[in-house]
């Protein structure tokens, strides 16, 4: 049995090398991050395993590569870029990994969160355009956090926030109990939440979730924080919400698009704040990231001992 890692960065090359063991399955690594769909059947070739970390996977394209069995996805969201159910019908499997990038990712949310409460993008942008923006930021300490989804990333940035001294509300589609979380009705938290952080694994449940409906109920002026996936929102009602005041900032890693076009009407509004989804990018999630991958082709092949 072998194994491929698809589309690695340069970083992620560099892990793989390095927690690769001479005992393990053999693991060949295409140095290709842009690598297009098209392009994967030769380079799966006859692996068994392909770990995936951006790359789409179309059934098409999937049933091309014949010994291709399973794919080990970096991360949680695989069906961003691969239909699943269609490729167990080809008896290919998708193995997740979850929890690697926890603490990061909630970093991340907590940084952005304070960014736009402090407008610090806006006044950067002027600055280096020759203008001194001043802003009146928003105070924190005091206000109300409203987590929509609390599994690993939620519970971290509700420690955080909590330590920062916010109030934390959290919805969760399953009962949570957390110390200082007070989990309540979606409708509540949107209505009471001066910062919400979204923390949703996207699926057909969840997808447009904060919808323009909902987006409607949120109290004025809140700061929205999207680390998870664009599609957990409606981008359209998003940005109107932006235009209209009724949202005062938002602070987006990930998009509808990927990445993010030039030209798109998210870079013209002066309320957002803009990162390139690289929330999960840390030396230690990467790490974690890379031997849960190697775990998951050891019990596969059967060959190593998983970490």
């Amino acid at each position: 049995m072998k194994a491929v890692f698809v589309d690695a960065s340069p970083t992620l090359a560099a892990v793989a090398e390095r927690l690769h063991r001479p005992d393990d399955v053999p693991l060949r690594i295409n140095c290709q991050p842009d690598i297009r769909p098209p392009a994967l059947p030769a380079v799966i070739d006859d692996a068994a395993i392909a770990l995936i970390d951006h790359t789409h996977l179309p059934t098409d394209i999937a049933r091309q590569c014949a010994g291709l069995r399973h794919v080990v996805f970096l991360g949680t969201g695989a069906r961003s870029y691969m239909d699943v159910e269609e490729l167990a019908a080809l008896g290919i499997t998708v193995h997740l990994i979850r929890g690697y990038g926890d603490t990061a990712v909630a970093e991340c949310a907590f940084a952005l969160m304070w960014a736009a409460a402090k407008g610090f993008a806006f006044m950067d942008r002027g600055i280096r355009a020759g203008q001194w923006r001043l802003t009146n930021g928003l105070q924190l300490t005091g206000k109300t956090l409203g987590l929509i989804g609390f599994g690993g990333i939620g519970a971290e940035m509700a420690r955080l926030s909590a330590g920062a001294g916010m109030r934390v509300l959290a919805w969760n589609r399953s009962a949570r109990s957390a110390p200082g979380v007070t989990f309540v009705d979606i409708d509540t938290l949107l209505a009471e939440s001066h910062v919400l952080s979204l923390h949703l694994l996207l699926n057909d449940e969840t997808r447009g979730f904060l919808s323009r409906a909902r987006l409607a109920r949120v109290r004025d002026g809140a700061i929205l924080v999207n680390t998870a996936r664009g599609a957990l929102v409606d981008e359209a009602a998003m940005i109107d919400a932006l235009k209209s005041g009724k949202l005062a900032h938002a602070a987006l890693d990930v998009y509808e698009a990927e990445p993010l076009p030039g030209d798109h009407p998210l870079t013209r509004l002066d309320n957002v704040t803009l990162s390139a989804h690289s929330a999960f990018r840390t030396p230690e999630a990467s790490d974690s990231l890379i031997e849960a991958a190697l775990n998951h082709c050891r019990r596969i092949s059967g060959v190593g001992t998983p970490s």
